[in-house]
């Protein structure tokens, strides 16, 4: 039987609020725990929430950004559940009035095909603490310092087929919100998180099968093991005569497999009811035109301005507009050196491969866009060639200057003058005369092989110097003279 795949996404972005969501406490992270939690984080009686308006605009950024209604009332909830680091006992959410509606998103896939992905919705919480299981001597800690930071939940339709469009979708949120500057995205943090709730069903079924949640996941690559190995265990359970029951479940990367965490009724038992503290959220019209005009370039339209502007390939544009830290980079080489394709070259060649060896980001990256750039200019107007462009691209990236003054302080500056280099050529042809006989004896197949050697030759008198453009033409003329 052929099965298909049905995945919705819940994500967890953390808002890049300077405060928490109802109090004035900071959400930096990495403080001592319990730092970071006044009285209102704390749930203590008599304490009042007071919103946060600037997790307002972020949600209504994000909801501008994929097209989606905004709400212009919204209304605040209490979910009630117990947990220990859910010290007020219910979490402040949104449920029936969420602040954005129905959106979308455009999703590029591997083939360089895209589909777009419904969102349902997208709405505000705050966070709760986290438990600690280490160090405590068969207890667990409680650390509030996360408790009350905002988080914008984006839930997706179950419109996504496989794990590689689940990972297409996450990344394609996760540079949006980057974009927006309304998370950082950072995943190790936690400060974007993903729940995955996969089911399958016969393939031309109509009806979904039963889903399992799985909770919390926090990478790329997780993501797409995780829902892989769900997949799998769901079809192998259905072909074995068993029954998929609907539950929360656990990836654990070192055994790469879910584990059951505890089962989930269809029934809604959080008993959800309108937070009393909390009036509705009211959206003017003004506000919304407000926030609007703010937005900036977004991703998708990064990409088709790169490839108008510049004559990018769509590959090169959808690398290049990945991140926005990416995109300002390239853009700053290409101000400097004034060519789009070498500067999308070596972004995405020399410097992308020296920032994974080194597992930088770009924001860290120890050659700056303007020494690139600068490098580049040596390479257009033939102070250099390309060859020895990587070894000035090597220096810059150990600290040793500019592309300038390290062509000038090792001597690297190409040689373009015709005569020593057709000097330089003639010492060579006399040194591999019976090379020379040989090559013109030869068909046009063999002499093509042969000439390399030549050119390889010359480079190596030259210690690398010689512009290789003549070289080939002054190499041709004494061979074919």
């Amino acid at each position: 039987m052929q099965w298909e795949t049905v995945i919705g996404l819940e994500i967890h972005a953390q808002l890049a609020t300077q405060s928490k969501i109802f109090s004035g406490s900071a959400t930096s992270f990495g403080a001592e725990p319990n730092t970071q939690a006044s009285l209102v984080d704390l749930g203590m009686p008599g304490t009042l929430p007071v919103l946060n308006a600037e997790a307002v605009r972020m949600a209504c950024k994000f909801g501008l950004a994929i097209d989606a209604e905004i709400a212009d009332k919204n209304v605040f909830a209490r979910k009630n559940y117990f947990y220990p680091d859910l010290p007020k006992g219910y979490q402040t959410s949104q449920m029936d009035h969420p602040i954005v509606g129905k959106g979308y998103l455009d999703i590029t896939l591997e083939d360089g095909s895209t589909r777009r992905i419904g969102i349902t919705r997208a709405h505000l919480e705050e966070d709760a603490g986290k438990s600690l299981h280490e160090d405590f001597q068969g207890m667990s800690g409680i650390d509030l310092n996360r408790a009350g930071t905002p988080l914008l939940e984006i839930v997706s339709e179950p419109d996504i087929r496989s794990a590689k469009e689940a990972v297409a979708y996450v990344k394609a949120i996760h540079a949006l919100v980057r974009y927006l500057g309304i998370c950082d995205g950072n995943m190790a943090e936690g400060s974007l998180r993903c729940d995955c709730n996969v089911s399958v069903r016969p393939k031309g079924q109509v009806e979904f099968g039963t889903r399992a949640e799985i909770k919390n996941v926090n990478s790329f690559r997780f993501i797409e093991k995780a829902i892989n190995h769900e997949v799998q265990r769901q079809i192998e359970l259905i072909e074995d005569g068993g029954k998929v029951v609907q539950e929360t479940r656990l990836y654990d990367p070192n055994k790469d497999e879910t584990r059951s965490m505890r089962s989930k009724e269809e029934a809604n038992d959080y008993r959800y009811f309108p937070c009393p503290d909390l009036l509705p959220v009211v959206i003017e019209q003004s506000f919304l035109d407000e926030v609007r005009a703010s937005l900036p370039e977004l991703p998708v339209e990064k990409r088709e301005r790169f490839e108008r502007e510049f004559g990018l390939s769509a590959y090169d544009a959808d690398v290049l507009a990945a991140s926005r830290e990416m995109a300002d980079y390239f853009e700053a080489v290409q101000r400097v050196c004034g060519d789009a394709k070498l500067a999308a070259n070596w972004v995405m060649g020399e410097l992308s491969s020296l920032l994974n060896k080194d597992n930088l980001d770009i924001e860290q990256s120890p050659v700056s866009a303007e020494q690139l750039g600068g490098m580049i200019q040596r390479i257009k107007d033939n102070t250099i060639s390309g060859k020895i462009a990587k070894m000035v691209f090597e220096a810059m990236a150990a600290g040793e200057g500019s592309a300038d003054e390290i062509i000038e302080k090792k001597g690297l500056k190409q040689v373009t003058d015709s005569g020593a280099i057709e000097k330089m050529l003639d010492e060579v042809l006399a040194a591999n005369a019976e090379q020379v006989e040989q090559y013109r004896a030869s068909d046009e197949a063999k002499r093509g092989k042969m000439f390399g050697f030549f050119v390889g030759q010359a480079m190596k008198a030259s210690k690398g110097k010689a512009n290789p453009a003549q070289v080939n033409q002054l190499l041709n003329s004494k061979l074919e003279g």
